[in-house]
């Protein structure tokens, strides 16, 4: 079959929540792709960080399939053999003395929430039911009902109420902001370190250590959802550490799987974390040894070939090429590591022109928030790549 059968056969069966690029990817390998009748492209998204490692990278995938062979589902109800080395080695790796581990981003936000809330009755002294959880404007963390509650994107919440109540929104970049909302019955502050999906919004330098600062003063726990732009993404394994920040929780997922499975967690110290109980929180699939085995080679590439720091040094490289580049059409380029964002004008008629020009060129780009082209390739790219881009970039962003 040819794409476009494709395209008609997902438009007839398929629900209409996503508004996809019209290419149909059949294999992938690295930081290409492979669409159906065979064009090659560079993929410049990532699965939204999802394959910072590089597409069906080898020695997850060995992991993989030797795991499937033994035994892929136990629930929790039984211990096995992969969960607890995944623990030990997300603490070596992070710092954090314990983990949870969930499926999606999503649950490990809801999961977070549930733990900032739990910390404020036990510990805090909070009112049962009366817990606030400061969070910004712009953000994304899911499209749970309780995360879109909490959200100031209309087409994330509007036809989705009654909301989850217990939220507070700031605007994000102002720290002060943080430190006016903040009353007795705070319980957290709830961050991304960079706003991925509001357009890669950078924060002014300092910001998360202010906030962090702010929390401690006022026995309020720092969230930090590092879900996009962890492990590795920004060129530290966390953003929030290029601010010298260490949160009171950190929420990972994403990458944990390296694109093979869902795999996601919070981390946390014992003084936190501890606090749940047997009962209290849960899931079926949340830790089992498929997803561990998964996120423990995902965890020993990131590691092992330092994509950290080939992030943190081909991203200073790429944002200084975007950057020099002369377009009519562009307003600024931004980011850290290779999570980059080149915002157009409003007169620039919109980035998914730009996507789709791009795509035509052999590379794979998403528009976010209408006027931001996101450039996040996987962290395995050579600078012999992104030389290859380069000139495509620039003829595109240059068009009329």
């Amino acid at each position: 079959m040819k794409t476009q059968d494709f395209i008609e056969i997902e438009e007839q069966y398929g629900a209409h929540n996503y508004h996809p690029l019209d290419v149909v990817i059949e294999k992938a390998e690295g930081v290409w792709v492979y669409d159906v009748e065979g064009r090659k492209y560079l993929d410049c998204l990532s699965a939204y960080s999802a394959v910072n490692q590089g597409h069906v990278h080898p020695e997850i995938l060995k992991a993989l399939l030797e795991q499937a062979k033994k035994v892929t589902l136990t629930s929790r109800a039984f211990r096995n053999d992969q969960l607890p080395m995944l623990y030990k080695e997300l603490s070596e790796m992070s710092g954090y003395e314990i983990s949870l581990p969930m499926n999606s981003g999503a649950e490990a936000v809801e999961t977070a929430v549930k733990l900032a809330r739990k910390w404020a009755y036990q510990v805090k002294k909070v009112p049962r039911h009366q817990a606030e959880i400061i969070v910004a404007g712009n953000n994304f963390h899911g499209r749970t009902v309780t995360i879109v509650s909490f959200s100031t994107e209309p087409s994330y919440r509007d036809d989705f109420g009654p909301f989850t109540p217990g939220f507070v929104v700031v605007e994000y970049g102002d720290a002060s902001a943080v430190e006016k909302a903040i009353t007795p019955n705070t319980a957290a502050v709830l961050l991304e370190p960079i706003q991925g999906e509001a357009g890669v919004i950078v924060p002014p330098a300092g910001y998360l250590k202010a906030v962090a600062e702010i929390c401690r003063k006022n026995n309020v726990l720092f969230i930090a959802d590092e879900i996009q732009t962890g492990l590795g993404r920004t060129g530290k394994l966390f953003a929030a550490q290029h601010d010298g920040v260490r949160a009171d929780i950190t929420i990972v997922g994403k990458a944990l799987s390296g694109g093979f499975y869902p795999v996601s967690a919070i981390l946390a110290d014992k003084a936190v974390l501890g606090l749940f109980q047997p009962g209290e929180h849960g899931s079926t699939f949340g830790g089992n040894p498929l997803a561990a085995a998964v996120a423990r080679a995902s965890l020993r590439v990131l590691r092992e070939e330092k994509l950290a720091e080939r992030s943190a040094e081909l991203g200073e490289y790429f944002i200084e090429q975007l950057s020099e580049i002369t377009s009519p059409h562009v307003k600024e380029v931004r980011g850290k590591g290779l999570l980059i964002g080149v915002e157009l004008k409003p007169e620039a008629g919109g980035a998914r022109r730009f996507c789709e020009a791009l795509k035509s060129k052999g590379i794979l780009a998403k528009e976010t928030h209408d006027n931001v082209i996101r450039f996040a390739p996987p962290l395995v790219i050579d600078k012999e790549t992104i030389d290859w881009a380069l000139p495509s970039i620039r003829e595109t962003l240059n068009m009329t």
